[in-house]
């Protein structure tokens, strides 16, 4: 399974392509489960690229966790959780609240 990520252009804030737009959190993005439905997201990201919306745009590797979205590389999970270095710092932090 792939999903979309990027950076949002005005903040840098990393993203995923979930419901028809780019959300904060990975926990509901979009899957695709097969070549069609990643070629689909690619135009996605394409299109989000050349209208300023995001950059660094990527098909990740992801898979089903407890029915949650979560990415497979440790870059990714980094990306997804936020700072390594204290819990109570970026997304991870948000989650707990």
């Amino acid at each position: 399974m792939k999903i979309l990520t990027a950076n949002r252009l005005g903040d840098g804030i990393a993203v995923w392509y979930a419901d028809g737009g780019w959300a904060e959190t990975v926990d509901h993005a979009d899957l695709a489960h097969d070549k069609a439905a990643e070629d689909r997201l690619e135009a996605i990201g394409a299109k989000a690229h050349a209208d300023n919306e995001v950059v660094d745009v990527n098909l990740i590797d992801a898979e089903v966790v407890d029915g949650i979205v979560e990415p497979v590389r440790l870059r990714e999970k980094i990306r997804a959780a936020g700072p390594t270095i204290r819990n109570d710092l970026g997304k991870q932090a948000a989650r707990a609240a």
